[in-house]
């Protein structure tokens, strides 16, 4: 399947000259389709016959293996939550805090990851250290010391700002060699770029499904690396965290499962599941590349002075100086163009997917 197809099915398009890709995502038909199908039968069929909550886990399983096959880990290393910001609070939840920790954040991180770290300096006089970057850059050897005696350094694989890639693999090394874990938001990565979490080494990734995926929202997810759960005790603990909800004296789950609580709808699941499917049909590969010519496109068309996201390609994501950024994304509207202000920078952002065309592209830099 080529980019072009899966863009035929996608209803949101007809409409618009959509660019906020790194929002949200609008999904083809076939993924509303498997969610509306799922629900049907959780609602219609399953009563009668396996039953609802077996027909819920069946789809959990499903998901949990569409993901790991995404990110290069294993079922039991995924757990399945409502959000990026959803998964980021349950890994902050499960560590026991007090003054004596630290947690290492850049400024770049999106209010997912800045706002549970406030909440634990507020409440336990955690110390959150800061890590100052330059256009989206991040100076390694500026974060030597910053994770020294660190606690968990939150950082992104993506930055929504600039849409630079971070250098996650050696930022993980420095940290783990400091005594430090690692959360990674990768939320901006799947689905535009490939993920290996075996080649981050970090400890906890979060992800979602509702933006460059296609996946309907409340799909997300959360890899936890072997092991790592052992120690931990996740605040919010339900029959889905345990072995056994019956017993006495429970035990956790084993792997990510622990992270998981309670009853959730199977539908945004099974949509997450269909988006992933056709994710491997076109190929991240073949995706990777038209984001690059398109993006390339729209850089070619700004001056070097409007263009605050690097000029050669990293990632679909392209933040453009303009001077009143809420009124230029009004302005946009009206002409059926879809992209986002940002707060800091102050600008727009156009997020260009493989399923835009060249049309788009030109359509945005003629309003421009």
């Amino acid at each position: 399947m080529e980019p072009s197809d899966l863009r035929a099915t996608m209803p949101a398009l007809e409409s618009s000259v959509y660019c906020n890709w790194g929002a949200g995502g609008p999904s083809p038909r076939r993924v509303v389709e498997a969610a509306e199908s799922a629900l049907e039968h959780h609602e219609y069929e399953a009563p009668a016959a396996e039953g609802m909550y077996p027909a819920t886990f069946d789809v959990y399983d499903e998901a949990r293996a569409a993901v790991a096959d995404l990110l290069g880990a294993t079922p039991d290393e995924v757990a399945l939550t409502q959000s990026t910001t959803d998964g980021i609070n349950r890994v902050a939840g499960a560590f026991d805090w007090d003054a004596n920790d630290v947690v290492v954040r850049t400024d770049l991180e999106h209010s997912a990851g800045v706002l549970p770290w406030q909440r634990l300096e507020r409440d336990y006089g955690v110390d959150v250290r800061v890590l100052e970057t330059d256009d989206g850059r991040l100076d390694l050897e500026a974060a030597k010391p910053a994770l020294e005696d660190a606690t968990l350094c939150c950082v992104s694989s993506l930055t929504w700002t600039h849409g630079t890639q971070l250098p996650i693999a050696d930022l993980v090394e420095i940290a783990h060699d400091a005594g430090a874990l690692v959360l990674v938001d990768a939320v901006q990565s799947p689905g535009q770029v490939p993920v290996d979490v075996r080649e981050w080494g970090a400890d906890f990734v979060v992800a979602a499904g509702h933006k460059w995926l296609l996946g309907p929202f409340g799909a997300g997810f959360l890899y936890v690396r072997d092991g790592v759960e052992q120690d931990r005790s996740p605040a919010a603990i339900g029959y889905r965290s345990v072995t056994d909800e019956t017993a006495d004296d429970y035990r956790y789950a084993a792997g990510a499962r622990r992270f998981e609580v309670g009853t959730a709808s199977p539908v945004p699941y099974a949509g997450l599941t269909e988006a992933l499917a056709t994710l491997e049909e076109i190929g991240i590969e073949t995706i990777q590349r038209r984001i690059e010519a398109l993006t390339d496109r729209l850089k070619d068309g700004l001056p070097d002075e409007r263009l605050l996201s690097p000029r050669s390609y990293e990632s679909g994501l392209v933040t453009i100086d303009v001077d009143d950024p809420e009124s230029t994304v009004d302005r946009l509207a009206d002409r059926g163009i879809v992209v986002r202000p940002l707060p800091k920078p102050d600008a727009i952002r156009a997020s260009i997917h493989a399923y835009n065309s060249r049309a788009d592209v030109d359509a945005l830099l003629e309003a421009l």
